[in-house]
């Protein structure tokens, strides 16, 4: 079986499979760290103004769908050569294949405050193997959605990445 129908197999067995993340309870400063690696030296002050005045802050409005990762991130040594963690690279485990983005829409719900506990619930939702110029690729779709304690959606994230061979490229997991 090729490396590609080997992540494609996978994918199919994941299809709906919900796992859900405890991501912890956002904070002020985490929503300033977020701010900062963007320059937005605006959102900086607001949110700071509002947390001295005792006052909710709300999280900069893609914070949630920008965020790769909830554990303090790996180490380069475990990193794929494609650059990405394994736990943004589903279904390729072990497999000489390398990704790509394809794109992502996202959908605002509800504003997150901090001090808000959110999980992150994540599925494959598609997996299909497609022809291109360049050759045979697969097409995987993932969704996440975050949500607060009371169950209730903040912000909805869909997005395609595009699994492609990696043989002669030296790119192995």
């Amino acid at each position: 079986m090729s490396a590609l129908e080997e992540v494609l197999a996978r994918a199919r067995g994941l299809i709906g499979r919900w796992e859900d993340e405890d991501c912890g309870t956002v904070t002020v400063k985490d929503f300033c760290r977020y701010a900062a690696a963007l320059n937005d030296v605006g959102y900086l002050r607001r949110a700071r103004a509002r947390e001295a005045a005792g006052a909710a802050v709300e999280a900069p409005a893609l914070f949630l769908a920008a965020t790769m990762s909830w554990e303090d991130g790996p180490t380069e040594q475990e990193l794929r050569p494609d650059g990405l963690a394994a736990r943004e690279s589903p279904c390729t485990r072990g497999l000489a294949v390398r990704q790509v983005h394809g794109g992502q829409s996202v959908r605002l719900t509800r504003a997150l405050l901090a001090g808000t506990r959110v999980t992150a619930s994540r599925a494959v939702t598609s997996a299909e193997r497609k022809q291109g110029r360049s050759g045979t690729f697969v097409l995987l779709g993932l969704s996440t959605r975050f949500t607060s304690p009371d169950g209730n959606e903040l912000t909805a994230v869909d997005e395609t990445i595009v699994v492609l061979d990696a043989v002669g490229s030296g790119a192995a997991s």
